[in-house]
């Protein structure tokens, strides 16, 4: 196998067997990776601080024994400057055996997030539109006036706007099977969402969902009179050379290599339903092929494990935004969590704590696909993951959790 370094896909498969997880050699401190001749940022690291090796025994272990109940396979990647670990296990095709490829293309859901934020942002730096003004500005007629107050643009994007979520219950497996080609629009899904009215008044609690950032995707078209895909490529994909990351619109299907995402199904008495396969005592339905208007700005995104890797460190170096509008990705809130705690959202990313060291982070969770992205802010460990799921809404599977905990661990401990 060949390893192809600085941003370029991984021409290899990592798998040794069906059963086993197949992991990368121990490759030197990959620090952070180039982005282009001019970049000349120099990493801003902890006075004193120690970073601990990679635990790469536990991310072996991480992904040890799949496919599993609930999971077919994972790909993962670790990165810093205590070195690189990549791996993967499971089964890519549960009909072929095919394993995981580390250079997979997967769903990334709701990590989809950090990018529309960050064209929004750069609009703002640019001054093309104001993070304190409402959107009811940009878009008079959207939201029915006299009954939603001013929501103002940055509180679409941390989450604090107050609008009701899309009623489109895309968790329901036997709806999803029924819609998961029909394409909606994005003023379709707002139009949808109005009639429940206001959840609280804008600013003062935090509820996570898709419907802000459906709105910011409507607001990006506004303000540049393109496309909400057109900006993330223009302004991020090709600057960046993220070549396996794509904005797919009305294409339902993940090209390149990739692996497939099933849903589990119940079976009919002693069989599996039409259409699904018997695998190991499940029945699974391949979900892989489905329209992604439903999350639209919010996760409808393709990409690679390279690639959101790539995107983190510009992110985080200040080359995609200056430094007034960067801030807006590492600022919460200090309001209350509908449900409980406090806020935890920003502009884009998740403020999460693990084993004691602040982690910024995104989840993304489509049919078939559990995956997260995060980094110390000073990128010293950066992760990025996808799990082949078989159950979308489901708490986050044993198999994410571990991937997270191996990849942290020890960096909270005393020097």
């Amino acid at each position: 196998m060949a390893v192809l370094h600085r941003g370029l896909r991984l021409g290899m498969t990592l798998i040794a067997g069906v059963m086993a997880p197949a992991c990368g050699p121990d490759l030197p401190p990959a620090g952070v990776p180039e982005l282009g001749e001019r970049d000349t940022t120099v990493l801003e690291m902890e006075a004193g601080a120690r970073l601990p090796p990679l635990n790469r025994e536990a991310l072996r272990q991480a992904i040890a024994g799949l496919p599993d109940g609930e999971v077919t396979g994972a790909l993962v990647r670790v990165e810093g400057v205590a070195g690189r670990w990549l791996g993967a296990s499971g089964v890519a095709d549960v009909q072929t055996g095919a394993p995981v490829r580390t250079d997979a293309l997967f769903r990334i859901g709701s990590m989809t997030k950090t990018f529309t934020a960050t064209v929004v942002l750069q609009l703002a730096a640019e001054r093309r539109l104001d993070l304190d003004r409402p959107v009811q500005e940009y878009l008079p007629r959207l939201l029915p006036a006299g009954v939603y107050a001013p929501i103002t643009v940055r509180q679409l994007l941390n989450h604090t706007h107050g609008l009701p979520g899309v009623p489109v219950p895309q968790k329901d497996p036997a709806w999803f099977f029924e819609n998961r080609f029909r394409r909606y629009s994005p003023r379709e899904l707002v139009s949808l969402s109005l009639p429940a009215g206001p959840r609280f008044a804008p600013g003062t609690q935090q509820q996570y969902g898709n419907i802000g950032y459906i709105v910011a995707g409507l607001l990006i078209e506004q303000v540049t009179g393109r496309p909400y895909g057109d900006a993330v490529r223009d302004r991020i994909l090709r600057p960046l050379r993220l070549r396996d990351t794509l904005v797919p619109g009305n294409v339902v299907t993940i090209p390149g290599p990739h692996s497939h995402g099933y849903e589990r199904v119940e079976p009919e008495g002693e069989v599996c339903p039409s259409g699904a396969i018997s695998y190991q005592g499940q029945c699974l339905v391949d979900v892989t092929e489905a329209s992604q208007s439903v999350p639209w700005a919010a996760g409808e995104m393709i990409s690679t494990t390279a690639d959101l890797d790539r995107f983190l460190v510009a992110l985080f170096q200040g080359r995609l935004l200056p430094r007034a509008q960067m801030e807006e990705l590492f600022t919460v809130p200090d309001v209350p969590s509908v449900g409980g705690g406090r806020a935890s959202y920003s502009a884009g990313l998740t403020r999460m704590e693990v084993n004691g060291v602040t982690l910024w982070a995104k989840s993304g969770d489509r049919h078939g696909y559990n995956n997260g992205m995060g980094a110390t802010r000073d990128l010293r460990r950066r992760l990025v993951y996808s799990v082949n799921t078989l159950r979308m809404g489901q708490d986050r599977p044993d198999a994410a959790a571990r991937i997270v905990a191996a990849a942290m661990d020890g960096l909270g401990e005393a020097p």
